[in-house]
């Protein structure tokens, strides 16, 4: 092929066209972090503005999680019939009404409803965006570019903790009247519209999935996918792969069934089912959702939180540009394995700082040397976390599917994952009240738990097809004797 009709490369060698996709497909990452976090810095206000209890404003955060899971499920289904960019038009649809309608609500029901019709455009983008990257990537880069979908997460948690001070501040609080007669905390949801706006825009543009084209027939459409975003591989090739990878996979199993013989789910639809349980069960989120109490511990006071949360944002991002550098280089195994061990030793650290601590609840204290050990720990931890665990998961939950499954398998996956968010999340508190060397105790057990399943379930896939890395995860049916 001649160097005229190549695709220009970026430094890292990868096509810019395809890096233009995969970036354009992880925007529904980032509005799955805006949308999830931009709440943070409105909870207070909410529950002065309608007069609420603990219990109700806990639930108006925390349905967005059920909300969640259900976009989720649904979106593999919706992948699979009408193919993925029909799916992100529908989440970028949900983002703005529910930017919209949770920004105008006039009761606490109201809200609830558009938290939850939010929650299902943050399942929506939870799924198609890492498997519409996973399937537009050549084999030799796509661990970086399916860690663009954690890079996004992140950057939009950074956006909407911004977004939430700089409303803030500019009306004096987030009760304050900002523009046009309304609070700040209702413009802190508003400001979703911009990036739902052009999520659904992009959605407008891009290519479908190829993957998704050869499964439907549509051959001729899926060659010229494959000739834009991969102009050195053979198409025919690639094409013939994936049918053949299809054609073994319907002998094996029911077509687009997710039945196995064992436990009712095949097998790999459970190593992503505990891969994502895993992802939430070390306790992530109750470093972002709930880290004031630690903080106060250690001496900082309440007024600096938002602003040490949008550090740890920063942080956040860091590391996850880290683990972009090297999950092609060193592959996954060695960065998820480094990962646990990291997330147990600092999580153990934390159980141990708070079995010295005094006081309970949101009184609790550390003395001495224990108060800057468990700021550390936390700090540790994060870095553990966004650097291994958080984007590698994605990365594994859109290569380890068979095609004729992945949307849908990588749905249920993803809903496990917001039903132990949402778990996590409304159990801390109760935990933590209880004994929060326990707490993190347990997190550190889980911690503990993701080194050995990843030892012994998760074969290593840098450098392979999708096809290829199928294989790992699904055994194929022995040709029958004629």
């Amino acid at each position: 092929m001649s160097s005229i009709n190549k695709e220009p490369a970026v430094g890292s060698g990868i096509p810019r066209k395809v890096v233009g996709l995969a970036v354009a497909g992880a925007v529904g990452g980032f509005l799955f972090g805006f949308d999830s976090s931009v709440v943070n810095g409105a909870v207070d206000a909410i529950q002065g503005q309608f007069k609420l209890g603990d219990a109700l404003t806990g639930f108006a955060v925390a349905v967005a999680l059920l909300g969640c899971a259900l976009g989720a499920y649904l979106a593999g289904r919706i992948a699979d019939a009408w193919g993925r960019i029909p799916a992100m038009k529908i989440g970028a649809a949900l983002f703005l009404i529910s930017a919209i309608g949770t920004g105008l609500a006039f009761n606490v029901v109201d809200l609830i409803f558009w938290r939850l019709v939010g929650g299902l455009g943050i399942g929506l983008a939870s799924v198609i965006a890492p498997a519409y990257i996973s399937e537009i990537s050549p084999r030799k880069h796509r661990g970086r570019l399916a860690s663009l979908q954690q890079l996004a997460i992140t950057v939009g948690i950074f956006a909407a903790l911004l977004s939430d001070a700089l409303f803030a501040n500019a009306a004096g609080s987030a009760l304050q009247e900002l523009w046009f007669g309304l609070p700040a905390w209702r413009w802190m949801f508003l400001a979703g519209t911009v990036p739902a706006l052009v999520y659904g825009a992009i959605a407008f543009v891009l290519p479908e999935s190829p993957r998704f084209l050869v499964v439907k027939g549509r051959d001729e459409e899926a060659a010229r996918v494959f000739a834009t975003i991969a102009p050195d591989d053979d198409t025919a090739r690639s094409i013939r792969d994936i049918k053949t990878a299809i054609a073994e996979d319907s002998r094996s199993a029911k077509k687009g069934s997710l039945r196995g013989k064992r436990f009712g789910l095949m097998p790999v639809v459970w190593i992503g089912i505990i891969l994502s349980v895993l992802q939430q069960f070390v306790g992530i989120n109750v470093i972002f959702y709930y880290s004031t109490t630690l903080w106060q511990a250690v001496g900082f006071q309440e007024k600096d939180s938002l602003t040490i949360s949008v550090v740890t944002a920063i942080v956040n991002i860091l590391v996850t540009l880290v683990a972009i550098a090297l999950v092609d280089r060193i592959g996954r195994r060695p960065i998820l394995l480094t990962g646990s061990i990291g997330m147990a030793v600092s999580l153990g650290t934390m159980a141990l700082a708070f079995s010295t601590a005094s006081g309970t609840g949101s009184e609790v204290s550390l003395s001495g040397a224990w108060g800057p050990i468990a700021l550390v720990a936390a700090n540790v931890f994060v870095v553990s976390f966004g650097a291994s665990w958080g984007p590698l998961v994605w990365v594994l939950l859109g290569e380890i599917f068979p095609s004729r499954i992945r949307a849908r398998a990588l749905g249920l996956a993803a809903a496990a994952q917001w039903i132990a968010n949402f778990l996590i999340t409304l159990t801390f508190p109760v935990m933590a009240a209880a004994s929060l060397p326990l707490t993190y105790g347990l997190y550190a057990l889980f911690a503990t738990a993701s080194f050995f399943f990843v030892m012994f379930k998760i074969p290593e896939t840098n450098g392979m097809s999708l096809e290829q890395a199928e294989t790992l995860f699904v055994k194929k049916p022995k040709p029958s004797k004629k």
